[in-house]
């Protein structure tokens, strides 16, 4: 088990500068596009600054308590939502319903709409973030523009690790402010500082490098990570040693992993068998099958047969 704290997590240092002359300026914008990496701070770094915002208008001392809760009166949160049953549900609310597509939807644009033409209650004006801008559909984006093109007291903050996806007569009405990816030797500080020593200095079950070279330089992903390398059964870390060339050992872990792991920590456990192989082997072919697995599970493939499959060919390329 890897032990980590987390309230220690990376500034980017010239986002934070860049939003506190802001600030000080009140010279707010209507929108802004908070965009890069994910797992980069985004999402915290917004809720900070609208916190800051209500701060310089309300004497509320319940400020922080009531964003986190999300029941400020005058802030409204949007994520991506799934159908399930029939019904909408919120992301956050979703993590046993993942069965379909994430999408924020024209009605949620519509309740923002709504939302915007009510008095504020608590502050001088309202402010409305939109996590994850990109999974917006066709009908959801061409609202939002219409909004961001009307006078309004509400303030748009939009959090994208896809800038390229969001329509760019959005863009255009909106400042942008990047995110940019950490550095090796930030995420190396940074996860030291935040490991407990003791386990640090015992850890063998697998080299904390791979943590950091998997996270694209995102803090968010190596606490992810880890947190998915802790929920692995010891009887499927136990047998990672892959390539593996005996039939009956694959229809074993294929079965182990089918049953036992959800999708996020299926697909953290084929970049795992990538890294581990193509250290091994440098074999590309091998790296490919385990591209077309991830393809395979979002398809909404049986994950057991294509588990087996790959498995499977992956023995025979190596023979």
């Amino acid at each position: 088990m890897i032990d980590l704290k987390t309230e220690n997590l990376l500034i980017n240092q010239e986002v934070n500068e860049n939003l506190e002359s802001i600030l000080k300026s009140k010279a707010f914008s209507n929108g802004y596009i908070f965009y890069g990496p994910e797992g980069i701070g985004k999402k915290q770094t917004a809720m900070k600054f609208i916190m800051e915002i209500f701060n310089k208008y309300s004497s509320n001392s319940n400020i922080e308590k009531k964003i986190i809760d999300k029941n400020h009166p005058d802030f409204l949160l949007i994520e991506p939502t799934y159908f399930f049953k029939g019904n909408l549900i919120n992301r956050s609310e979703a993590e046993t319903t993942k069965n379909n597509k994430e999408t924020i939807r024209i009605e949620q644009i519509r309740n923002l709409k709504t939302f915007l033409g009510q008095k504020s209650i608590e502050s001088g004006g309202k402010i409305v973030l939109i996590d994850d801008a990109h999974l917006m559909n066709e009908a959801a984006s061409n609202c939002l523009l219409k909004t961001l093109e009307e006078p309004s007291n509400g303030i748009f903050i939009l959090l994208t690790s896809r800038l390229n996806l969001l329509l760019d007569t959005i863009i255009s009405r909106c400042q942008l402010i990047r995110f940019k990816a950490f550095s090796y030797k930030q995420l190396e500080i940074f996860i030291r500082n935040n490991l407990d020593s003791t386990v640090f200095d015992i850890y063998k079950e697998i080299d904390l490098e791979y943590f950091i070279n998997s996270a694209n330089g995102s803090p968010g992903k190596i606490l992810k990570d880890i947190k998915i390398w802790n929920q692995l059964p010891n009887a499927i870390k136990e047998n990672l040693d892959f390539p593996l060339s005996d039939n009956l050992e694959i229809l074993k872990i294929t079965k182990l992993i089918s049953e036992e792991l959800d999708i996020d920590q299926q697909m953290f456990l084929i970049n795992f068998v990538q890294q581990k192989c193509w250290a091994k082997t440098r074999n590309k072919n091998i790296v490919k099958k385990l591209e077309d697995l991830k393809v395979h599970l979002k398809g909404f493939i049986q994950p057991r047969l294509a588990w087996e499959v790959t498995l499977l060919k992956i023995a025979i390329e190596d023979l």
